[in-house]
Protein backbone atom coordinates (compact mmCIF):
# COMPACT_ATOMS: atom_id res chain seq x y z
CA UNK A 1 0.00 0.00 0.00
CA UNK A 2 1.57 3.49 -0.95
CA UNK A 3 2.33 6.25 1.57
CA UNK A 4 -0.39 8.71 1.23
CA UNK A 5 0.69 11.87 2.84
CA UNK A 6 -2.05 13.89 4.59
CA UNK A 7 -1.59 16.99 3.33
CA UNK A 8 -2.12 16.21 -0.13
CA UNK A 9 -5.14 13.84 0.78
CA UNK A 10 -6.91 17.13 2.62
CA UNK A 11 -5.97 19.46 0.39
CA UNK A 12 -7.20 17.44 -2.93
CA UNK A 13 -10.81 16.35 -0.83
CA UNK A 14 -11.16 20.29 -0.40
CA UNK A 15 -10.48 20.96 -4.08
CA UNK A 16 -12.64 18.27 -5.21
CA UNK A 17 -15.70 18.82 -2.58
CA UNK A 18 -15.85 22.75 -2.85
CA UNK A 19 -13.16 23.95 -6.00
CA UNK A 20 -11.16 25.20 -3.27
CA UNK A 21 -8.47 27.70 -4.85
CA UNK A 22 -5.83 28.00 -2.09
CA UNK A 23 -6.09 24.24 -1.83
CA UNK A 24 -5.57 24.13 -5.51
CA UNK A 25 -2.83 26.15 -5.26
CA UNK A 26 -0.95 24.42 -2.00
CA UNK A 27 -1.12 21.36 -4.21
CA UNK A 28 0.72 23.04 -6.97
CA UNK A 29 3.29 24.83 -5.08
CA UNK A 30 4.13 21.59 -3.55
CA UNK A 31 4.35 19.16 -6.62
CA UNK A 32 4.93 21.65 -9.86
CA UNK A 33 8.85 22.02 -8.88
CA UNK A 34 9.62 18.14 -8.91
CA UNK A 35 6.74 18.23 -12.48
CA UNK A 36 9.09 20.54 -13.70
CA UNK A 37 12.48 18.89 -12.87
CA UNK A 38 11.10 15.54 -14.73
CA UNK A 39 10.20 17.56 -17.74
CA UNK A 40 13.34 19.06 -18.19
CA UNK A 41 15.54 16.11 -17.84
CA UNK A 42 13.28 14.24 -19.85
CA UNK A 43 12.85 16.85 -22.71
CA UNK A 44 15.82 18.87 -22.31
CA UNK A 45 13.63 21.74 -21.74
CA UNK A 46 13.92 22.67 -26.05
CA UNK A 47 11.78 25.81 -26.60
CA UNK A 48 10.38 26.04 -23.07
CA UNK A 49 8.10 22.98 -23.41
CA UNK A 50 8.78 21.52 -20.36
CA UNK A 51 6.96 24.70 -19.17
CA UNK A 52 3.93 23.91 -21.16
CA UNK A 53 4.00 20.11 -20.54
CA UNK A 54 3.47 20.69 -16.89
CA UNK A 55 0.72 22.64 -17.54
CA UNK A 56 -0.63 20.24 -19.49
CA UNK A 57 -0.44 18.18 -16.60
CA UNK A 58 -2.21 20.09 -14.14
CA UNK A 59 -4.94 20.56 -16.67
CA UNK A 60 -5.62 16.64 -17.52
CA UNK A 61 -5.17 15.89 -13.65
CA UNK A 62 -8.32 18.64 -12.83
CA UNK A 63 -10.30 16.65 -14.88
CA UNK A 64 -9.77 13.96 -13.41
CA UNK A 65 -9.24 14.40 -9.76
CA UNK A 66 -12.42 11.88 -9.52
CA UNK A 67 -10.55 9.21 -10.77
CA UNK A 68 -7.60 9.35 -8.67
CA UNK A 69 -7.49 6.12 -6.44
CA UNK A 70 -4.56 6.69 -3.88
CA UNK A 71 -3.02 3.72 -4.94
CA UNK A 72 -0.05 5.31 -5.36
CA UNK A 73 1.34 9.16 -3.64
CA UNK A 74 -0.12 12.07 -5.53
CA UNK A 75 2.86 12.53 -7.35
CA UNK A 76 3.55 9.40 -8.26
CA UNK A 77 -0.15 9.93 -10.09
CA UNK A 78 0.92 13.58 -11.39
CA UNK A 79 3.95 12.65 -12.63
CA UNK A 80 2.36 9.79 -14.77
CA UNK A 81 0.04 11.74 -16.11
CA UNK A 82 3.23 13.97 -17.20
CA UNK A 83 5.32 11.08 -18.45
CA UNK A 84 2.00 10.06 -21.19
CA UNK A 85 1.79 14.20 -21.80
CA UNK A 86 5.82 13.94 -22.84
CA UNK A 87 5.18 10.85 -25.21
CA UNK A 88 2.41 12.06 -26.65
CA UNK A 89 4.59 15.06 -27.54
CA UNK A 90 7.01 13.46 -28.84
CA UNK A 91 4.97 11.21 -30.93
CA UNK A 92 3.65 15.02 -32.25
CA UNK A 93 6.91 16.27 -32.81
CA UNK A 94 8.22 13.18 -34.79
CA UNK A 95 5.02 13.63 -37.09
CA UNK A 96 6.14 16.87 -37.75
CA UNK A 97 9.66 16.21 -38.81
CA UNK A 98 10.86 18.29 -35.41
CA UNK A 99 14.14 17.09 -33.47
CA UNK A 100 13.04 17.96 -30.23
CA UNK A 101 13.14 14.78 -28.76
CA UNK A 102 16.15 13.39 -31.31
CA UNK A 103 16.95 9.93 -30.11
CA UNK A 104 20.69 9.41 -29.33
CA UNK A 105 22.19 6.59 -30.75
CA UNK A 106 22.22 3.16 -28.12
CA UNK A 107 26.24 3.98 -27.21
CA UNK A 108 26.97 7.64 -28.01
CA UNK A 109 30.13 8.72 -28.66
CA UNK A 110 32.68 9.62 -26.14
CA UNK A 111 31.95 12.87 -25.00
CA UNK A 112 34.40 16.19 -24.13
CA UNK A 113 36.07 16.53 -20.88
CA UNK A 114 34.22 19.59 -19.90
CA UNK A 115 30.94 17.22 -19.61
CA UNK A 116 28.60 17.88 -16.57
CA UNK A 117 25.86 15.83 -15.78
CA UNK A 118 23.09 17.28 -17.14
CA UNK A 119 24.72 16.79 -20.64
CA UNK A 120 25.11 13.58 -20.14
CA UNK A 121 21.16 12.73 -19.15
CA UNK A 122 20.49 14.44 -22.39
CA UNK A 123 22.85 11.84 -24.32
CA UNK A 124 20.90 8.91 -22.73
CA UNK A 125 18.62 6.81 -24.86
CA UNK A 126 15.10 8.00 -23.46
CA UNK A 127 14.48 4.58 -21.71
CA UNK A 128 18.01 5.08 -19.83
CA UNK A 129 17.35 8.86 -18.75
CA UNK A 130 13.82 8.22 -17.71
CA UNK A 131 15.24 5.20 -15.42
CA UNK A 132 17.98 7.29 -13.94
CA UNK A 133 16.02 10.37 -13.60
CA UNK A 134 13.17 8.93 -11.72
CA UNK A 135 15.24 6.65 -9.31
CA UNK A 136 18.22 8.17 -8.60
CA UNK A 137 17.21 11.80 -9.21
CA UNK A 138 13.43 12.06 -7.98
CA UNK A 139 13.84 9.07 -5.87
CA UNK A 140 10.90 6.44 -7.35
CA UNK A 141 11.19 2.76 -6.47
CA UNK A 142 11.57 0.41 -9.93
CA UNK A 143 7.87 -0.41 -9.06
CA UNK A 144 6.49 2.85 -9.18
CA UNK A 145 8.72 3.45 -12.44
CA UNK A 146 7.45 -0.24 -14.15
CA UNK A 147 4.20 1.38 -13.32
CA UNK A 148 4.65 4.66 -14.75
CA UNK A 149 6.49 3.72 -18.25
CA UNK A 150 4.38 0.71 -18.62
CA UNK A 151 7.36 -1.59 -18.53
CA UNK A 152 9.04 -4.82 -16.24
CA UNK A 153 10.64 -4.01 -12.81
CA UNK A 154 13.25 -5.98 -14.31
CA UNK A 155 13.23 -3.51 -17.49
CA UNK A 156 13.58 -0.49 -15.09
CA UNK A 157 16.21 -2.24 -12.95
CA UNK A 158 18.80 -3.19 -16.34
CA UNK A 159 17.89 0.37 -17.71
CA UNK A 160 18.64 1.87 -14.51
CA UNK A 161 22.36 -0.18 -14.79
CA UNK A 162 23.02 0.44 -18.12
CA UNK A 163 22.49 4.27 -17.83
CA UNK A 164 24.37 4.70 -14.65
CA UNK A 165 27.36 2.49 -16.68
CA UNK A 166 26.91 5.13 -19.76
CA UNK A 167 27.05 8.00 -17.18
CA UNK A 168 30.40 6.96 -15.03
CA UNK A 169 31.84 6.13 -18.32
CA UNK A 170 31.95 9.34 -19.43
CA UNK A 171 31.78 11.56 -16.38
CA UNK A 172 34.30 9.80 -14.57
CA UNK A 173 36.65 7.46 -17.09
CA UNK A 174 38.78 6.71 -15.06
CA UNK A 175 36.88 4.95 -12.43
CA UNK A 176 34.72 2.77 -15.01
CA UNK A 177 38.37 1.15 -15.89
CA UNK A 178 39.46 0.05 -12.82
Amino acid sequence: MPVTDPTDRALLERVIASGDEAAFRDLYRRHTPALYRVAVRLTEDRDGSAEDLVHDTWLRASDRWSEFAWRSSLRTWLTGILLNRIREARRAWDRAGGEAFAEPAQEPAPLDLGLDLADALARLPAGYRAAVVLHDVEGYQHDEIADLLGIEIGTSKSQLSRARRALRGWLAPDWSES
